[in-house]
């Protein structure tokens, strides 16, 4: 079976900053596929060029069996997507948004109001589908993007970020609908995010730092491929600490999140051992099984906190350099 998405060697340049660099994966149809990093990882730079919105600098991709590139017009018949950013018309009512996208994508007449109703009713909406968008909340919005996206019958999904500045709440909501959407429609979808837990509803996941795919896996999977416990510790001297556990345990520790961090086996077997033979003087600790954030660390080397906070470092280096010339 053709895959619904396929990535080769892909590159994108923005002046000195290489937003993706060579990667490489498909999506099977029927999928859901997310995208997990950090703010400025590139997962966003990657869901332009699959949409037609980016051209690449090198490397091709196809989405749902047409070139992005070459046959622009018609990958964008195949798809819908829902931007980071509501591009939705206050002014309108949600009925009148999703007729003017019907009408741009041709979507007969006929067909209109009895696919209105069930993508409507698919996100809990029709019965405001007369009411002015400005006076929707946040996530009545989001639902609302996502109705619209899959107005045409799209074959892949795009969402980028689709919760992002909602409440914990309505996350959740959100991916009850998306959830429901994958029993009612044949449709793959791709998404992109930064939210661990929202990561652990994909079919598959890549995992994506400074532009580069450094793992690609079920999120079991890829837990289950570290087999070690986090430990976090506040001590007195969490420098002295992470020095002692070199030289006592001969385990490599840092200090992510403000806490001492490392990865054992065993980690509840190992705390007593802590407790013995570290001299500083420990103010608290927890032990948790492998997480995507572990997977991520174990791949990258830092949280998925620390890494949004040194690419936002990098880009504000990069900023000041241009504006200086």
């Amino acid at each position: 079976m053709t895959p619904a998405i396929s990535v080769s060697e892909l590159t994108k340049k923005y002046g000195e900053i290489e937003a993706v660099r060579g990667i490489d994966f498909t999506v099977a149809a029927g999928e859901t596929f997310g995208f997990l990093g950090p703010n400025g990882a590139g997962k966003s730079t990657t869901i332009k060029i699959l949409c037609t919105l980016a051209d690449p600098t090198s490397g091709s991709a196809r989405v749902a069996g047409h070139d992005v590139v070459r046959e622009r017009d018609t990958v964008r018949r195949n798809i819908g997507l829902v931007f980071q950013d509501t591009t939705l018309d206050n002014y309108l009512t949600g009925e009148q948004n999703l007729r003017f996208h019907a009408d741009l994508y041709g979507v007969p007449k006929a067909a209109f109001a009895p696919r209105m109703r069930q993508v409507l009713e698919m996100v809990g909406l029709w019965e405001r589908r007369g009411n002015v968008v400005g006076t929707y909340s946040g996530g009545m919005q989001r639902r609302l993007e996502i109705a619209r996206g899959l107005l045409h019958a799209p074959r892949v999904l795009f969402l980028d970020e689709p919760t992002v500045g909602l409440d914990p709440q309505t996350r959740v909501s959100i991916w009850d609908y998306i959830n429901d959407l994958k029993g009612r429609e044949d449709i793959t979808i791709f998404l992109t995010t930064h939210y661990m837990d929202e990561a652990e509803n994909c079919d598959r996941i890549a995992i994506i730092d400074h532009g580069q795919i450094v793992a690609i896996d079920t999120p079991e999977a890829l837990k289950a491929s570290i087999a070690k416990d986090r430990v976090q510790i506040s001590t007195a001297d969490d420098q002295a600490a992470i020095r002692a556990l070199t030289d006592v345990f001969g385990i490599d520790a840092g200090l992510h999140e403000n806490l001492v961090t490392f990865s054992v086996e065993s980690g509840e077997h190992f705390v007593p051992q802590l407790f013995a033979r570290l001299p500083q003087a420990i103010r608290s600790v927890s032990v948790s099984r492998p997480s995507l954030d572990d997977v991520f660390m174990s791949y990258t080397g830092k949280t998925i906190r620390d890494a949004e906070a040194s690419i936002g470092d990098r880009n504000r280096r990069v900023a000041t350099r241009f504006g200086r010339r």
